[in-house]
């Protein structure tokens, strides 16, 4: 018998991120792509804390990508 524990879900693009980010990243639009609920919210409330954490996701982001492609690879989230 073959048995998987979770469904295997396939990874984020980097692309589609940047766009979000780029589009809609004051919104944290890219933040509830990459899954990060808390922090979607936080920046919706906030415009991106005021546009200092939108700034630094442009440099995280791949980072960023990296845990929830990894955490999705494995089935946390």
């Amino acid at each position: 018998m073959n048995y998987t524990p979770h469904p295997v879900l396939p990874p984020k693009s980097t692309g589609v991120t940047y766009l979000l980010w780029f589009f809609f990243g004051l919104l944290g639009v890219h933040q509830f792509y990459m899954g990060k609920i808390g922090r979607g919210i936080l920046y919706l409330l906030t415009g991106g804390v005021f546009g200092i954490m939108w700034l630094i996701d442009l440099f995280t982001i791949p980072g960023q990508l990296r845990n929830v492609n990894a955490q999705r690879a494995v089935g946390i989230s």
